[in-house]
């Protein structure tokens, strides 16, 4: 044991022992030293002897009952000793035996994970591996893209280059017209830089029958001004710039009407052309004089798109224009085509009649049919026997019983 306890029967029945045996010797020591006492003194000694005695037994008792008891500790302490063993086994193999099921339930359930783990990394994989095959095509779409990018890009440069050449700018003006025309008309109504009798050469002359007459659409690109007018920061600037786009306009509308409108010759007007939708809606938008202008000189201006809905408008009255032309054939045609159904007619009767006869023909071909039929129904029924005994041939009953034709 590691420490000395109270509760220990031995070291009880010792501590007890000590103190009576400390008690006797001071008792000696009382006796010895009160030996000279009165008798009264003497007597309680005696008295106190017999005390001592009596405690004496009392601790022989006393230590025979520590000893029972502590007999009984001993045997109820290896009882108890014995039952924790038995408890202790018991616990120890349920412990084992949910420590083997914890076992097996963390071995299934780590094993499910793993599983799950597997899939989601395979799911991961898959998912991993498509997109970035998706993002190579859209890298490989991006490439394209960029390519297109820079070729719109040089594209851009080139059409810039194109634009700040005045003659390189009428030319990009006349294909996109003609590209329009062509594409609104039918190629034998129009004129490609047709050369009138002045001299001068139209971009486009538009065969419209009289009236109005043959009409010219010219191109005109008034891009510097254009961009002066949207570069301008200041007032200033600005009214210089709208002062020169205003000039431009002006100046090509001058020109048209002087060069591409010739009475006898030509329509009562013209048409110019602007390439640029920007340009036209400037125009309308701030220069509206400048429009007015242009209908008081007979020179309506139109961009790509009101050029080809007037070229649409155009296309209508040259069908309209040819169809009538073309009436009196037509009427013609009918004529002839009527005298065609006629004979039709009278060839169709005269088919009916030559029907009629032969369907009479039928008739009589199946009558004289069904005659023979009946003749050659009796030659199968006649008694050659009975006619012969009458003196009749049979050729002769025939001949009496054929009818009159």
């Amino acid at each position: 044991m590691s420490g000395t306890t109270f509760s220990d029967p031995q070291t009880l029945l010792m501590l007890l022992g000590g103190g009576f045996a400390i008690l006797f010797l001071m008792l000696v020591w009382v006796v010895r030293s009160a030996r000279a006492a009165s008798e009264p003194v003497i007597w309680q000694m005696d008295q106190l002897g017999h005390t001592v005695e009596g405690l004496a037994r009392g601790q022989e008792q006393l230590a025979g009952h520590i000893a029972s008891v502590s007999n009984a500790q001993t045997n109820g302490q290896g009882q108890m000793l014995q039952t924790l063993e038995m408890r202790l086994a018991q616990v120890q193999a349920q412990m084992a035996e949910r420590l083997h099921e914890n076992a097996l339930r963390q071995a299934r359930a780590m094993a499910d994970m793993q599983e799950k783990v597997n899939e989601q990394l395979r799911g991961g994989s898959e998912k991993t591996t498509k997109s970035l095959t998706e993002l190579q095509e859209r890298l490989a779409t991006i490439d394209k893209a960029q390519e297109n990018i820079s070729r719109l890009s040089g594209d851009v440069l080139s059409l810039q280059d194109i634009l700040s050449n005045k003659q390189t700018r009428g030319a990009f003006g006349e294909i996109q017209l003609n590209d329009i025309v062509s594409k609104a008309l039918p190629s034998d109504s129009y004129t490609l830089q047709a050369t009138l009798s002045n001299g001068r050469r139209a971009d486009c002359l538009i065969h419209l029958p009289n009236p109005p007459g043959p009409i010219v659409v010219d191109a005109k690109f008034p891009l510097e001004a254009y961009d002066q007018l949207r570069n301008a920061e200041t007032q200033e600037q600005k009214a210089r710039a709208a002062q020169a786009f205003r000039t431009s306009v002006r100046h090509h509308i001058r020109a048209i009407s002087e060069r591409y409108i010739l009475e006898g010759e030509t329509a009562d007007g013209a048409l110019m052309f602007l390439p640029s939708e920007a340009v036209y809606a400037e125009l309308h938008a701030n220069f509206s004089d400048v429009v007015r202008e242009g209908f008081t000189a007979r020179v309506w201006i139109v961009s790509p798109t009101t050029c080809m809905a007037t070229l649409n408008t155009m296309r209508a009255i040259l069908k309209d224009a040819r169809m009538r032309e073309q009436a009196g054939a037509i009427r013609k045609t009918l004529h002839m085509l009527y005298r065609d159904v006629e004979i039709v007619v009278e060839r169709v009767g005269k088919l009916e009649t030559h029907f009629d006869q032969a369907r009479r023909d039928l008739d009589g071909i199946g009558t004289a049919a069904e005659r023979a039929g009946k003749r050659a129904q009796k030659l199968d029924n006649f008694d050659f026997e009975e006619l012969t005994s009458e003196g009749v041939t049979p050729l002769e009953s025939l001949g009496q019983s054929r009818p009159a034709e």
